[in-house]
């Protein structure tokens, strides 16, 4: 077997592995119990998903599962909540203001991540906090589209809200 062969059954084998946990993670997440019958059917459907969908899944060959990921993943839940409460009284505010005078503006934030899942996940972390929607991501560049730029350096404040996400996404997605 040569080399290339190996390296590719090996990228199927880590698509495969986190297809299944992704799949396997969701199923108790929408199931929301403890029974073992639902347990044992998730497992069933996971494996067959997994293995149904390896070939076309590349996507999941950039995510990383470890104890290490797992944590960071975790506290980038905690980031991603706080940051999503912000934003909900920013826009508020912003609503409820007699004159709000907005400046809405585009910029242009460099991201390190490098698997498209990692920018996906940057992307749709951001577009889901109101107040900013991801536009265009091209190569290493996310477009973002911010309400109100009325502050003194919006442009760093929003890299800053992307660099934050970026250091745990880093982990998990490289």
């Amino acid at each position: 077997m040569t080399k290339s062969t190996q390296t590719i059954k090996s990228a199927k084998g880590r698509v495969t592995i986190s297809l299944f946990v992704s799949l396997f993670a969701i199923w108790l997440m929408l199931n929301s119990t403890l029974a073992w019958q639902v347990w044992v059917l998730g497992l069933v459907l996971a494996i067959a998903g997994a293995v149904a969908f390896k070939d076309i899944a590349t996507a999941y060959s950039g995510i990383r599962f470890s104890p290490k990921s797992l944590i960071y993943y975790v506290a980038y839940l905690g980031l991603f909540l706080k940051e999503l409460v912000i934003a909900n009284l920013n826009v508020a505010w912003l609503v409820l203001k007699p004159d709000p005078n907005l400046q809405p503006a585009i910029i242009q934030v460099k991201t390190d991540l490098k698997t498209a899942v990692g920018r996906l996940a940057l992307a749709n972390s951001i577009t889901l906090t109101p107040g900013t929607l991801v536009v265009e991501i091209k190569d290493d560049s996310l477009f973002i589209h911010c309400i109100d730029v009325s502050e003194a350096n919006p442009a760093d404040d929003v890299r800053e809200s992307v660099a934050h996400f970026e250091k745990y996404l880093k982990v998990v997605y490289g």
